[in-house]
């Protein structure tokens, strides 16, 4: 069993499969109740969640200033995170919101002892609001994050099922790869996760989990250690 882990969602994943809406309660209910299953377990838990469904990038406007536009999503992530945490502790376990910056009195600014604190005394911790800085993506804060704790493994939930070949939405052919290598990912340039956060990993020794979201209690058959998805090796 896993002591420590970090859990990579989607901010997509959250509106489920309906359209023109951000949330989709069911599937945040049903996330909500695979994490409780983990931490009764006695895993500790980290999350870090996407602000694609509320924004991508320079979406609205191509032209806009990339450093514009990554603090909007920052900001996306905050506000998904929040929402999370809600969920969380309605269904009686405790969250916190931390972020690389202050937000009134919304979130605690991170630190990584009160981060461990929050942990060992059985809480959720998520991740918000990305590095603070532009040019980031969610994954690097995951890996970096996995890496400050010293998470025993990082846990992806896709809209897909592993690492293929090449993409299955366009080749009906491409073959799942059952477990690769980090520094594989790096060298043909593999768009699983994050260039940035897969040297990290592979720096620092973290193995990760990439599996598909949307396969039924997929996060607590992975993090209990069935063979589900791709194992990164490092």
């Amino acid at each position: 069993m896993y002591n420590r882990i970090i859990l990579k969602l989607s901010g997509e994943a959250l509106a489920g499969e309906k359209s023109g809406v951000n949330f989709d309660n069911d599937v945040i209910k049903a996330i909500v109740g695979q994490i409780k299953k983990i931490v009764s377990n006695g895993t500790e838990v980290a999350l870090v969640i996407g602000g694609g469904n509320f924004w991508r990038g320079r979406s609205a406007d191509s032209k806009m200033d990339r450093c514009k536009a990554d603090q909007i999503g920052m900001l996306a992530t905050v506000m998904n995170a929040i929402y999370v945490a809600d969920f969380l502790n309605q269904d009686g376990v405790e969250a916190v919101v931390q972020t690389p910056f202050k937000c009134g009195t919304m979130t605690e600014e991170f630190s990584k002892a009160s981060a461990l604190n929050h942990l060992k005394n059985g809480r959720v911790v998520i991740f918000a609001g990305g590095l603070g800085h532009p040019m980031f993506s969610t994954d690097t804060i995951t890996a970096l994050r996995g890496a400050e704790l010293e998470a025993d493994a990082l846990f992806f939930a896709k809209n897909v099922d592993g690492v293929y070949d090449s993409d299955p939405n366009e080749n009906p052919n491409a073959k799942k790869i059952d477990e690769i290598k980090c520094e594989d990912i790096i060298k043909n340039n593999l768009k699983v996760i994050d260039l940035t956060a897969a040297s990290l990993c592979f720096e620092q020794k973290i193995p990760v989990v990439i599996f598909g979201l949307n396969e039924e209690n997929s996060i607590v058959r992975a993090v209990g250690g069935q063979k589900l998805g791709t194992i990164v090796t490092v």
